[in-house]
């Protein structure tokens, strides 16, 4: 998209936008920064095979691995497994206590650790799985989700997320998520469903699906005071990826990373533990062609996905009217700077609309 007249070039564009969602997060976008020479990142190392024999998750080598808690479907070839993690960051053994001394304070590390074996096929792609396995897939993130919380009252928070490439932290290379459950609601999680409370106690209206409203019915053009160039033009669906009858992809205004993606319901949805079969299986088919219009644009890109929801309902009272669970696509594409890092502001060298329109312009076999 051009952001001036169509007789000049494109100006670089140096903004510092805020998240709507938790305003206190902010992303610097300087696509210039594009432009400094830089060694080209290389693609996550990805092994194609189908099986590989040394491999404690592929098909024939169960007894592998730590004790399994779930296989789907329970008899007969496995077409999901999960099984403890070997080195959980949190812990099943002690209550959680909490510790201080002075101004340091600690709670016990409990919890849950579990991965989650997507698929028998070793280096299969998640946008190379079929819309049925996606759709068990995610099926199956719920049931243990639930099933994580019905066992125990003192886990506040279950957290389904999968890394791939080793810069998203992945240490295996087959296909595989992780589910962490603990004792205290994420940070990031609080300030999410804190900030949309306020928003709707001040508006009446979630403010997700505000987002939403207005990815799919506002225009606008916004001037420069003094020149009166044209600085943006915000078009209909400009920020919108993919569109199915229950879901949209969506680059955030504020994109953390440079192909960031946001995947939410349609409809007004608190909890991820209230999606029908209907929801999974659509979901599964927009989120294998995001992922495949991602893969088409930086094929091989290391990323990270995880799901927000509603924490337990008596954590956050009304919650269910405020907040809108979603899944935060973020490939990494870059490596946080010493800027970043000691800024806490993201630095995002690719327009967010560029970006959508890219991912857009993919042509997909429908």
């Amino acid at each position: 998209m051009s952001t001036t007249p169509a007789d000049k070039e494109p100006r670089a564009v140096r903004e510092i936008r805020i998240n709507p969602i938790v305003p206190s997060e902010s992303v610097l976008v300087a696509t210039a920064r594009s432009m400094r020479p830089r060694k080209a990142e290389d693609p996550a190392p990805r092994d194609t095979r189908s099986h590989v024999d040394t491999c404690p998750f592929c098909r024939g080598n169960e007894d592998q691995t730590p004790p399994e808690l779930l296989r789907v479907p329970a008899d007969g070839e496995w077409r999901i497994r999960i099984v403890e993690n070997l080195y959980p960051v949190l812990g099943s053994d002690p209550a959680p206590r909490g510790l201080s001394f002075g101004l340091q304070q600690a709670i016990d590390g409990y919890g849950r650790h579990e991965v989650i074996v997507d698929h028998a096929k070793h280096g299969i792609g998640i946008h190379e799985m079929d819309d049925s396995h996606l759709h068990l897939l995610f099926s199956t993130y719920q049931s243990r989700m639930r099933a994580l919380y019905d066992m125990d009252a003192r886990l506040r928070y279950v957290l389904v997320f999968k890394n791939f490439g080793p810069a998203a932290g992945a240490s295996m290379a087959h296909t595989h998520s992780q589910i962490i459950a603990t004792p205290v609601v994420p940070q990031n999680v609080h300030d999410e469903v804190t900030h949309s409370q306020q928003y709707y106690q001040k508006h009446h209206h979630c403010i997700f699906c505000t987002l939403i409203d207005e990815a799919l019915t506002f225009e606008t053009t916004i001037y420069d005071r003094e020149s009166g160039e044209v600085v943006r033009q915000i078009n209909v669906g400009q920020y919108v990826v993919e569109r199915s009858e229950r879901f949209i992809a969506i680059k955030p205004f504020a994109s953390r990373y440079e192909w960031e993606v946001h995947i939410l319901p349609l409809k007004h949805e608190a909890s991820y533990l209230d999606a029908d079969e209907a929801d999974m299986a659509d979901l599964a088919r927009l989120f294998r062609r995001t992922m495949a219009r991602l893969d088409a644009v930086i094929g091989g890109a290391q990323y990270n996905f995880f799901l927000h929801t509603r924490p337990r309902s008596n954590d956050y009272p009304g919650s269910e009217a405020s907040y809108h669970w979603h899944l935060e696509i973020c490939p990494r594409t870059s490596i946080p700077t010493g800027f970043e890092l000691g800024s806490g502001l993201f630095v995002n060298t690719v327009s967010p609309e560029e970006a959508a329109e890219s991912l857009r312009k993919v042509s997909l076999p429908d």
